[in-house]
């Protein structure tokens, strides 16, 4: 089909006529009733999927696999009742005046492009959509095209419930019925033009997480892995399906098969509309035409396409069924595209037979965008055109669906096995409540999200590696540096400042934990903009998937340390030493997950992340005991995530009672009397005895665990209270992570 298309068109333009789509439509039905091939719904992918897969090669285009669909030659088995309308889009924002002194003193000129009131000295409104109308109808792909900054992504964007409501003015309708926010979501999928993919996963992992996700669960394993088949085959992935998604340090799929992947996994549940925005962009001319050639079998199984596009070649042209052309917002032309000559003609400038219709078309608009008059002539002609062209045809601008209302097609679509995700084909209850919000249990998403982020990781074993050593390195270093640590005035000192350093050291290595939720944030967006899954779901995900990495760099980091500094405690001790690390790992892990979810790049992060660790340092306990902070600062010293385990660890190595720190002359260790020969240091001590009435003898324990610890001013928390603070303040901060995506992932524009 694909080559009579093209050869119908290049034949057009030898000889000066535009090409008929009547005819190419009559061709194609033929081509797909001779040879009973065409795309499937999933109901039939899952029922035809065993049988025979026959290879249509086109000119320049790779092998493509269909299912045999012999049920559905006939077109008014294939039509699907569904029309989206929209009427009077219109979307403006506001943007900040490029100030000069002299324009303070003087008032905005109203000019062409802001004729808008209510503007100021600072801010100027400009419109981005105005007065834009059409329809697209299933079965049909809608192209918009237009030079950059026409508007094409912010017409697609409205479409797709990407803009607030309060901001788009107009209406959109499926068939003739207001689009619910909530419906729009579960029967569309939204193609972004960057293709966000997970590196490390295979093709068909890729798109078999995707239906664990967006299929429900009670469609069992081998039924959705013939769905992920099917869709394979479909979109001439099959030589791929084992290739990882690849990115710039490994090495993977190509280009176009990483936008098809990107389509897949957002069709994997047959959605009824399907929103691209730019799907050919950074393209080869095969690869795009390949990829149009996939939203052309799409659409063809009863569903709305509406995608933009720059500048689509002859063989993309002969596949587009509607066309909508934008200039700074407006509509230039509406229609199909073999009225495009004809409408170009009777503007009086006719398309040469030798140049791309959709070229020049898109060269005479930029041409008169730059002319003192603008498109403005255009658009009136347009409009004039449109409605005598309506008015010769005597049509009514009526869906044809065949007196189905909303509910009842969607319930007919469902029949036929488009939008499988646990939908109800119960015609008694409303659109909306038709179809879940979400696919799948809370429980399920969670499951599959931890699957894909362990499966992802896994393949990056560097990662975790560089994270070892830097504990062990780190490790290793504290332990030959602090090396079996006495229990003199001096070992004291040395232990404060071991413990300090070790408890810091863990917060400041759960600062690699900031790029992961940063790469995944688009990801992210995507995902749960169409109610993939869950934010709840994410949250908990994200943090199954930490821990087992955190248990193991903290049982790393404390094996290493214990026995070599000469701890106390025995077993019991190293067990809550363990325990403590292992929560400040587990604190500061989510300390940084919080910042991800707020920062928005890496380098700002890490720069947030380095100073407030820093203040946690400086307020912990350490440099100023509690007592001696300023009462104007205590207040951070309680928040400072360092406090909770520094003071726990120091507690448990000083609450013995019985063990002695500070003997007899030892007292005089840190004092200028340090160097005083020890036979003169006992004569003090007889002194200080006389005086004081009480035996002091070289051996007399002067100094307690518990003296250091009412020295160091920890006295109000134990030990077993600030472990369980440590792991409240990670849970705390994984809750704001969560409002953070909540509030910060709205993916809607303003």
């Amino acid at each position: 089909m694909s080559k009579i298309v093209a050869e119908n068109m290049l034949q057009g333009g030898e000889s000066g006529q535009f090409y008929d789509h009547q005819r190419v439509q009559q061709q194609s039905m033929q081509m797909s009733q001779a040879s009973a091939y065409s795309s499937p719904t999933l109901g039939q992918m899952l029922k035809r999927v065993g049988d025979v897969r026959k290879e249509v090669t086109g000119d320049e285009t790779p092998v493509h696999r269909i299912l045999d669909m012999s049920e559905t030659s006939s077109m008014s088995q294939h039509s699907l009742p569904f029309i989206l309308s929209f009427n009077n889009l219109t979307y403006r924002v506001k943007t900040r005046r490029k100030m000069t002194f002299p324009a303070i003193l003087r008032r905005p000129p109203v000019t062409e492009d802001d004729p808008i009131p209510g503007e100021n000295l600072f801010t100027r409104t400009k419109v981005l959509l105005n007065d834009i109308s059409g329809e697209a109808r299933d079965g049909e792909i809608v192209a918009v095209l237009g030079a950059s900054g026409s508007g094409k992504s912010t017409l697609i964007d409205g479409l797709a419930n990407r803009i607030a409501k309060e901001s788009l003015g107009g209406t959109i309708t499926l068939n003739g019925e207001p689009l619910d926010s909530r419906l729009l979501k579960v029967i569309s999928a939204y193609v972004m033009q960057d293709d966000l993919l997970y590196p490390m996963l295979t093709v068909e992992e890729t798109l078999m997480f995707a239906a664990e996700f967006r299929l429900p669960r009670t469609l069992s394993k081998s039924k959705k892995k013939l769905r992920v088949q099917a869709l394979i085959d479909q979109l001439g992935l099959r030589n791929a399906a084992k290739t990882i998604i690849g990115d710039e340090g490994h090495r993977g799929v190509s280009g176009g098969e990483r936008r098809r992947v990107s389509i897949g996994i957002d069709i994997i549940h047959d959605p009824i509309i399907l929103f691209l925005d730019e799907p050919t962009s950074g393209l080869d001319s095969t690869s795009a035409y390949m990829v149009v050639k996939v939203l052309q079998r799409i659409a063809q199984s009863g569903s709305i396409v509406i995608m933009s596009i720059h500048q689509p070649s002859y063989r993309i042209l002969g596949l587009l069924d509607r066309m909508l052309f934008l200039s700074r917002g407006q509509t230039v032309y509406s229609g199909s595209p073999m009225n495009l000559p004809h409408f170009f003609a009777d503007f009086g400038h006719p398309i040469p037979d030798s140049e791309n219709r959709t070229e020049f078309a898109l060269d005479l608009i930029r041409e008169l965008e730059g002319s003192p008059g603008g498109t403005k002539s255009l658009v009136e002609f347009n409009k004039t055109w449109q409605n005598t062209k309506r008015s010769n045809q005597n049509l009514e601008t009526v869906t044809p669906t065949h007196g189905l209302s909303l509910k009842e097609a969607i319930s007919a679509s469902i029949s036929r096995g488009k939008l499988v995700s646990g939908t109800t084909s119960d015609i008694h209850t409303s659109p909306a409540s038709m179809v879940p919000t979400y696919a799948n249990p809370f429980w399920k998403e969670m499951i599959v999200l931890s699957q894909r982020s362990f499966t992802n990781s896994w393949r990056v074993p560097e990662l975790f590696g560089i994270r070892l050593g830097a504990i062990v390195v780190t490790g290793f270093i504290l332990a030959t540096m602090f090396w079996q640590l006495d229990d003199s005035p001096k070992g004291v000192q040395e232990r404060l400042g071991f413990f300090a350093f070790a408890m810091s050291t863990t917060f400041y290595t759960c600062a690699d934990a900031l790029p992961v939720f940063l790469q995944e944030r688009y990801i992210f967006m995507r995902e749960t903009a169409y109610n993939a899954y869950r934010r709840s779901s994410y949250c908990l995900s994200h943090a199954i998937v930490s821990l087992p990495a955190l248990i193991f760099l903290s049982f790393a980091f404390a094996a290493i340390t214990f026995w070599a500094v000469g701890l106390d405690g025995g077993f019991s001790g190293f067990l809550f030493y363990f325990a403590i690390i292992l929560a400040s790992f587990w604190a500061g892990n989510s300390f940084v997950t919080f910042l991800s979810g707020v920062v928005p790049s890496v380098m700002l992060g890490y720069t947030i992340v380095v100073a407030i660790l820093a203040y946690f340092l400086l307020f912990s306990g350490f440099f100023m005991n509690r007592d001696r902070i300023p009462p104007y600062w205590i207040w951070f010293h309680y928040l400072s995530l360092v406090k909770y385990p520094y003071e726990a660890v120091l507690q448990n190595e000083f609450d013995d009672p019985t063990k002695c720190f500070v003997k007899g002359i030892q007292m005089f260790d840190n004092s200028p009397l340090g160097n005083v020969p020890n036979a003169l240091k006992e004569k003090l001590l007889n002194t200080m005895s006389n005086t004081l009435n009480v035996k002091i003898s070289s051996s007399t324990c002067v100094t307690t665990g518990a003296d250091i610890l009412v020295q160091q001013g920890i006295t109000d928390l134990s030990k077993m209270s600030c472990l369980w603070i440590t792991i409240a303040w990670g849970f705390f901060f994984r809750v704001l992570f969560y409002f953070s995506l909540l509030l910060g992932s709205k993916n809607k524009r303003r």
